[in-house]
């Protein structure tokens, strides 16, 4: 498989990021880094804005644009003030997946919007990555749930953008297929940025370079230990152990 070399991921730095809904406010004057060419997972309850975050991250608007009351800030660069629209890919909660297409059709969407040739061999190979080889040419409409997040899954990874949002990238999986592309994603994840989304503490600690808690109101950031070993991780060592039970401590509080 095609491994695209981001030896040079840069980092993001947000200072005093802030979302309100009128008097709602989710968060304000949030500080976050994301260092270069590491894995930043980001664990919180429903609701505490960790998809709002992500959005803000990648310079979209909020979901109620022609509110009045919205408000939506922060200041955002990357460590080597490269163009962020060209330089971030987001997999968001809901597929986002054209109907009409087929599964190496959506994986390859950004190249042909972008008026470049598909790499087809190398959409073909995350597919395989993905256990969806044999249905590549399948309209997803005819794909289940767990499907359709795969091929999102294979089309974020697919994209050449040294940084990666992901918001829950195998919650709809079983536990086999989301322990088995937890690996295969950490790996191809190497060497970009990333922050990723999810409410799994073992997959925190599995995929993680570091560990992240949002919590509070109005939200903070919290640094959480993570485990001495490189990911992926196999989770079964008593330092895993002791720090899964620490982390849901710190999530229950």
């Amino acid at each position: 498989m095609k491994i695209s070399n981001f030896g040079n991921a840069p980092g993001v730095e947000m200072r005093g990021g802030g979302i309100a809904f009128g008097k709602n406010i989710v968060f304000e004057d949030l500080d976050l880094q994301l260092p270069a060419g590491k894995i930043v997972v980001l664990l919180g309850r429903s609701g505490c804005g960790k998809t709002s975050l992500l959005r803000l991250l990648a310079g979209l608007s909020p979901t109620a644009t022609r509110r009045k009351d919205v408000i939506w800030r922060g200041d955002i660069r990357l460590t080597d003030n490269r163009d962020r629209a060209g330089a971030v890919t987001l997999m968001e909660q809901t597929n986002q997946l054209l109907p009409w297409a087929s599964a190496l059709g959506n994986i390859t969407i950004g190249s042909r919007l972008r008026g470049e040739t598909p790499e087809r061999e190398h959409a073909l190979a995350l597919l395989d990555c993905v256990g969806l080889l044999d249905r590549a040419d399948s309209r997803v409409t005819t794909f289940s749930g767990g499907m359709k997040q795969r091929v999102a899954l294979a089309r974020a990874l697919y994209e050449p953008c040294p940084i990666v949002l992901m918001d829950e990238p195998f919650a709809s999986l079983d536990a086999i297929t989301r322990w088995r592309l937890q690996h295969r994603a950490t790996e191809l994840l190497s060497g970009r940025t990333c922050l990723l989304v999810t409410h799994d503490p073992l997959e925190a600690l599995r995929m993680g370079d570091e560990i992240m808690l949002l919590k509070g109101t109005p939200v903070r950031l919290e640094s959480i230990p993570t485990p001495s070993t490189p990911a992926p991780r196999n989770l079964d060592s008593h330092e895993q152990q002791d720090l899964h039970a620490k982390l849901l401590e710190r999530l229950a509080t």
